[in-house]
């Protein structure tokens, strides 16, 4: 007898992105109906974990297939009857009081009639030993949902809600793709929605510039120890997809290359959700703060080829953190622990890369100009590290989750710094400022990425020695280590200039405009002559 093939996921008829964005929407409508969510900071954590079950069990029932054919035996990370099968997959399946008791008691009554532990305390107990796929998954999903609780009072709506995003088919390419933009749409609303308690949101253009410029290579490792819903990460997985050739290619890009932290909950299960829904099947999140091992402990296997982050900046750890810094370099400041941190994990020369690790990080603009522990650890970065570049963005750019100005630094570890280069984006003409609705654009970038390769002056440009940056007093102590330095180029800097050089300047100038009368002056003879 003829065996049947079943059809693979990407053979089955597309779901359309209008399709799968109306589905999306009607889930989230039937959510607004539910009076135990009140904002999308309520909807959306709530409608990702449902998702995320679904996701794990489509892809746990493609592996199952795959070990059938090979003749091998297939271990789930979830077994029944906690799979998505066993009690979501069903459009009657079990409903109203009973599918939030199933769900949210320690004890309840299973869909196969059983008595056991409900499931959101079966996936918080998950344990997984080892770093095979299995022992990874277990752990992730044991940290998934850690803090997860299901807010919804209503059973018969959450069903409604579980049957629509049985339509979605979360292994065909076209369809991932979609909902990979859709998730990004939905995590930007719920930014918004959190107004100032929310998350400071890194723009789309700056995270595309920031890895251009940085180019992870395949075969490199990427880290953000502080990747929040996963922007960077995602990003860089696009950049280095584009490097796939081979299966063996697609392998190092799933299991070698990405790494991240988050130690707050609910971020943590946005960015799994976004990496998922990007193409990266197995992401290696670290769920505790990344500052918590002793800097001095950090060694050679702990250090990575590419960092790329915007670490918090405003917030003050506590003293337990930071005890693990250098007694000279200690701060509550998060955003200087993590510029330590940085510095630390970046791969040495001939360690494994023959240039050393290269680094891109968001900070504000009071890493520029700050003294004492700032100040040492910009000496610090100078003296060891090579700071090449300093992009100075726009005021606003963060605009509206903070109107902090904010500055990117670029450094590796091919040795110590004996110039920086600065480059001022300006505003595009016309604009005042950034919104919600008009934030910065890719494109604004494009004369900074033409300038990037061939380094020259302009009126946007310019470097500067380390002598002029690290200032010393006469005993030899560090009085300053100031980056926070005017464009000598714009019109209101002269007012900041030395007095000599605002001589010279004028004198310069002076000078130039003769020049410039006596050839019109030659110009006008020669008309008259004639």
């Amino acid at each position: 007898m003829a065996r049947i093939k079943k059809p693979k996921a990407d053979a089955l008829p597309q779901t359309t992105a209008q399709q799968l964005g109306s589905l999306i929407k009607s889930a989230r409508d039937l959510m607004r109906k539910d009076k135990g969510l009140s904002t999308d900071l309520d909807r959306l954590p709530l409608l990702t974990w449902v998702m995320f079950l679904k996701f794990l069990d489509d892809m746990e029932q493609l592996e199952e297939s795959k070990s059938r054919m090979r003749g091998e035996e297939h271990k789930g990370a979830i077994e029944a009857p906690y799979r998505w099968r066993d009690w979501g997959a069903q459009e009657a399946g079990i409903t109203g009081p009973e599918l939030l008791a199933f769900i949210n008691h320690e004890e309840a009554t299973r869909p196969d009639g059983t008595k056991g532990p409900g499931l959101l305390t079966y996936l918080r107990g998950l344990q997984g030993n080892g770093d095979n796929t299995h022992g990874r998954r277990r752990r992730v999903i044991a940290s998934v949902f850690k803090d997860i609780t299901c807010r919804m009072l209503s059973g018969y709506l959450l069903r409604d809600v579980i049957n629509k995003l049985n339509g979605i088919r979360f292994l065909a390419k076209e369809e991932l793709f979609t909902l990979g933009h859709l998730y990004e749409t939905m995590l930007r609303e719920m930014r918004d929605a959190a107004g100032d308690n929310g998350e400071f949101y890194t723009p789309r253009a700056v995270v595309r510039f920031m890895v251009a410029v940085t180019d992870p290579r395949l075969g490199e490792t990427v880290m953000d120890p502080a990747c929040g819903t996963g922007g960077f990460l995602v990003e860089a997985y696009t950049h280095l997809e584009k490097q796939c050739k081979t299966i063996a290619d697609r392998r190092v890009l799933q299991e070698r290359s990405l790494f991240g932290g988050e130690a707050k909950p609910l971020p943590f299960l946005l960015c799994q959700m976004n990496l998922l829904l990007h193409g990266l099947e197995t992401p290696q999140i670290d769920p505790e703060n990344s500052l918590r091992l002793k800097l001095t402990e950090l060694g050679d296997k702990d250090r990575v080829d590419v960092i790329l982050t915007n670490p918090p900046f405003g917030g003050e750890e506590e003293a337990g953190i930071k005890g693990n810094f250098p007694a000279d370099l200690q701060t509550a400041e998060t955003a200087l622990l993590f510029l330590q941190l940085i510095m630390r994990r970046l791969k040495r020369p001939g360690h494994g890369s023959a240039s050393g690790g290269r680094a891109a990080v968001v900070v504000p603009n009071g890493t520029l100009f700050g003294d004492g522990v700032c100040g040492r650890i910009k000496e610090l970065l100078l003296k060891e590290y090579n700071l090449h570049t300093v992009v100075r963005l726009p005021n606003g750019v963060f605009a509206p989750y903070t109107s902090i100005p904010t500055n990117l630094l670029f450094f590796d570890r091919s040795g110590l710094t004996r110039e920086v280069w600065f480059y001022e984006l300006p505003l595009p003409d016309g604009r005042k400022n950034y919104t919600k609705t008009q934030p910065m654009q890719f494109e604004e970038f494009t004369d900074c990425l033409a300038w990037w390769q061939k380094r020259e002056e302009n009126e946007h440009a310019w470097k500067v020695e380390v002598k002029v940056i690290l200032k010393y007093n006469e005993g030899g102590q560090l009085v300053s280590a100031n980056l926070d330095l005017k464009n000598p180029h714009a019109p209101e800097a002269l007012e900041h200039l030395p007095p000599e050089q605002l001589a010279d300047d004028i004198l310069e100038k002076e000078r130039r405009i003769i020049e410039i009368m006596e050839e019109i002056k030659a110009e006008l003879a020669k008309g008259a002559s004639a």
